[in-house]
Order: C-alpha cells, then sequence, then structure tokens
C-alpha cells in the first residue's frame, strides 16, 4: 500500500509536468499563429498582384452583336 505522501509527491510531479507540456504547447501555438498571419499577408499581396496583372493583360472585350443579326 503507497503511503498518502508519495502519491501527493506523484500528483505533484505530475502536475509539474503537465504545465510545463501546456506552457511548451502555448509556445508553439503563438508561434504558428505568427507563421499564418505572416502568410496570410502575403497571400494578400499576391491576390493583389494577380488582379492588378490579370486587370492589365485582358482588356475588356466589347459587347458588339454578331454579325448575322
Amino acid at each position: 500500500m503507497t503511503m498518502p505522501t508519495d502519491r501527493l509527491t506523484t500528483l505533484e510531479i505530475r502536475a509539474a509536468e503537465q504545465e510545463k507540456t501546456i506552457e511548451e504547447l502555448s509556445g508553439q501555438i503563438a508561434e504558428q499563429w505568427t507563421v499564418i498571419e505572416r502568410m496570410q499577408r502575403r497571400l494578400d499581396a499576391l491576390a493583389d498582384r494577380f488582379l492588378a496583372l490579370e486587370d492589365q493583360a485582358a482588356p475588356d472585350v466589347p459587347i458588339t452583336k454578331p454579325p448575322h443579326w
């Protein structure tokens, strides 16, 4: 039979390990969020560039009646 102090020590160790794991995961999430924000800004910039190039490359086609009308 384990002593109550042994059980308490085991629980304290587990709690400390879990707290460390939570802190590490929180740090990783913060880093990933920074990467995601940077990638979103790049994607927005690329989309803007693409739309600008698309506007330059494809002038509006005039709407005319076909010759058989």
